[in-house]
């Protein structure tokens, strides 16, 4: 597992998005990480059980705000060497990316993610772009 720095660039995975952001403050077994821009959108629904929309509670999850700071557990944190992209347009990259995924298969699943998505855009999303 690598080290980091207070400073340090990072790309760190977290409640299953991906962000890249900049190391605030060590923990001890995390980091506390200021997100700068959205490597990869979260997942919708149930964590513990993916992909079911029966019988779960079915969340709508927003990827993680611009500087908004996460403690996140060492090993999901790993080195970013790349320019860091703008908040609002990788957002708009990962909701693309996780929306064009939704669509190749015509699924319960799928259909209610896509739903949370779209609402996601047009009620929190459009301040970012």
């Amino acid at each position: 597992m690598a080290s980091f720095q207070t400073g340090d660039f990072v790309r760190a995975h977290y409640n299953s998005g991906t962000y890249i952001g900049k190391i605030v403050e060590d923990r001890g077994d995390r980091y506390l990480i200021e997100v700068l821009a959205v490597h990869k959108h979260p997942m919708q629904g149930d964590i513990h059980n993916p992909f079911q929309v029966d019988d779960v509670f079915f969340h709508e999850r927003k990827a993680l705000a611009y500087r908004e700071k996460a403690n996140i557990k060492k090993p999901a944190v790993h080195a970013f060497s790349e320019e860091v992209p703008n908040y609002g347009e990788s957002l708009k990259q990962a909701v693309k990316m996780i929306k064009e995924k939704l669509m190749k298969e015509d699924t319960a699943y799928n259909k209610k993610a896509l739903k949370n998505i779209e609402s996601l855009e047009k009620n929190y999303y459009h301040i970012y772009y």
